[in-house]
């Protein structure tokens, strides 16, 4: 992105945060085209037939964030970050909404191994269960994740979104994939160690 547009984009966003409600609106054509281009990565990673367009993720994800007019990010890094939460949370919420009518089959499902799990095979696994799982970590290795897999951001941009080392982001990406693995799998449990429990500080 050009310097001088992320410069809007961050005065902007600090509009926006100081109760400006027109400011996120003007925010959105600015990193429109960087969003929809995560929303396409994404959706190419769900089953076919996915009733969601990369428009209609995007869209949604910012009649989500629209209410909040006092918006907390500082700059683009940090709002692609809150961005890719609310992406999660369309998702979510439309595998809900299929599961719901029909319970067998219906459910979005997500294939986890290249994005997440960096291990070969085929293996899917449903988008609900993702969202479980992400639910059991630490905050923060949570953020990371969405960061990455939702966000499609580098360890240097979650680093300065989230306000942690790159070193810290690392060490809690290799923790959180290992834990969203064995949660997953089925092996792990509400009574099990959670590595999220034990991070280390930034």
């Amino acid at each position: 992105m050009d310097p001088s547009v992320a410069g809007e984009v961050t005065r902007l966003l600090r509009s926006a945060g100081d109760g400006d409600a027109d400011a996120l609106a003007r925010v959105f054509p600015l990193v429109y085209q960087h969003l929809r281009r995560l929303a396409d990565a994404q959706l190419r990673r769900e089953a076919q037939g996915h009733t969601l367009t990369p428009t209609d993720l995007v869209h949604e994800a910012y009649l989500k964030l629209a209410p909040s007019q006092r918006l907390d990010a500082r700059d683009r890094a940090h709002f692609l970050a809150i961005a890719a939460r609310a992406m999660r949370q369309v998702l979510v919420d439309h595998a809900r909404a299929r599961a719901a009518h029909k319970r067998e089959g219906g459910w979005i499902r997500a294939t986890l191994h290249d994005e997440l799990m960096g291990v070969p095979g085929d293996e899917t696994h449903e988008i609900l269960a993702l969202h479980e799982a992400l639910e059991s970590l630490e905050p923060r290795q949570r953020m990371v994740v969405e960061c990455r897999v939702f966000g499609g951001m580098v360890e240097a941009d979650i680093a300065m979104a989230l306000g942690l080392s790159e070193r810290t982001v690392r060490r809690d990406w290799v923790k959180a994939r290992a834990w969203l693995l064995l949660y997953i799998s089925g092996e792990g449990t509400s009574g099990s160690d959670n590595p999220g429990s034990h991070a280390a500080p930034p």
